[in-house]
């Protein structure tokens, strides 16, 4: 069973506005963003990064201690992030 549209939405809604408040000040200080490309249906978020973050050797910690649990820190019901190119 897939959830409405609407509560997609709701929920795009609620990740951009962690990756706005706690995410991606940090990264862009840094010269990179991350950009939410989709949830599907079990609740996997995909998301890009970008700018200085392609590439970066770091990128790998940054995505699962840094955006991953920030993100599961204020929405429980996300199960986890994969970086999509």
């Amino acid at each position: 069973m897939s959830d409405s549209p609407a509560k997609n939405d709701d929920l795009k809604a609620r990740i951009e506005a962690v990756l706005d408040t706690y995410v991606r000040p940090g990264l862009r200080a840094d010269g990179g963003d991350v950009e939410l490309v989709g949830i599907d249906a079990d609740k996997i978020v995909q998301v890009r990064m970008q700018g200085a973050c392609v590439g970066c050797p770091s990128s790998s910690i940054t995505m699962t201690m840094g955006i991953e649990a920030t993100i599961k820190a204020h929405i429980p019901e996300i199960r986890f992030l994969e970086s999509v190119s």
